[in-house]
């Protein structure tokens, strides 16, 4: 009777102190790296010529922002030789005259509606109508709820958004099954314009993502990061999905534009956990933050 009552009693402490921890990770939460580099040794965009402007979305209480999540984003691209502006309105002809690459990360629905969709139609209409002649679109999506409030929006470009939780048992990094790993060697990682960048420096090899959600596109999409056969998307411990074909990153062009659609989004920041675990660009062990400029140079026809 002792012995179960002491063995009670260690529960309780076990799992009291897993609340509490849970409440101080919580409140820290993830922030910015302070440390991250952010230096282009060799702009794409040197100070004498021609800077093409990036306008980052701020209108749909987006849970990544230039001057927040995003700010390693940010600077890196405006090392990269790029104009970087924020927008708080919401989209028309007008408030995208002018912009060369629209970053759309992580919008939500209205309050207490996160899921619902983060864009009117006439905001909708406004991008597509944009995009058609020759606007370039980098829409990043997480997992629900960011899933399910873009998704309307992907779908006018023919991208299909699955809004749960990619998983993958056997391509992942480390321990983490939701850390997948796309490479050249497990053959995750496409081998194209954007992946192979403009010279041999810029080559892509590896990409690690965390968890996100996954993606399919029209016939003519451009493959980057693929999901394997095993993948799938994890909704429960019970319920779980098959993700064999889907992707986490596609291209497409559409008319005189271009689209890129992310379906995770920390691998475009540079984070640091509070209990010192970086992940994003900031890691060693992946070429992460050469994707993100490749990319970019994609989008704004560098390459």
């Amino acid at each position: 009777m002792r012995i179960f009552k002491w063995v009670v009693l260690i529960v309780v402490v076990v799992l009291a102190a897993g609340v509490l921890f849970a409440g101080w990770y919580d409140r820290t939460g993830q922030k910015s790296d302070p440390n991250f580099d952010a230096r282009v040794a060799n702009p794409a965009y040197p100070v004498a010529g021609v800077h093409p402007k990036i306008l980052m979305d701020e209108a749909h209480r987006n849970f990544h922002t230039a001057s927040g999540r995003y700010k390693p984003f940010a600077d890196l691209l405006r090392s990269d030789g790029y104009v970087v502006a924020s927008n708080a309105q919401p989209f028309t002809a007008d408030v995208l005259k002018g912009v060369d690459v629209l970053v759309i990360a992580n919008a939500m629905g209205p309050d207490d509606h996160e899921t619902r969709p983060a864009f009117t139609p006439e905001e909708e209409t406004a991008l597509v109508e944009w995009v058609k002649n020759g606007g370039s679109l980098f829409l990043i999506a997480d997992h629900s709820p960011f899933g399910s409030a873009s998704s309307r929006l992907a779908k006018l470009f023919g991208v299909t958004m699955y809004w749960r939780y990619a998983r993958d048992d056997r391509y992942h990094d480390g321990w983490d099954n939701e850390r997948l790993d796309f490479s050249r060697a497990n053959g995750l990682l496409a081998d194209n314009a954007i992946t192979n960048g403009r010279a041999a420096g810029e080559r892509v090899s590896r990409v690690v993502t965390f968890t996100g959600q996954s993606l399919s596109g029209p016939p003519d999409t451009i493959p980057l990061l693929r999901l394997s056969d095993g993948a799938y998307d994890w909704e429960s411990r019970k319920v779980r999905f098959p993700a064999a074909s889907h992707l986490q990153a596609l291209a497409l062009n559409m008319d005189r534009g271009r689209v890129v659609v992310s379906g995770e989004a920390a691998l475009f920041s540079a984070q640091i956990d509070p209990l010192g675990i970086k992940f994003g660009m900031n890691r060693p062990d992946n070429n992460d933050r050469q994707f993100l400029l490749n990319i970019v140079h994609w989008l704004s026809r560098a390459m």
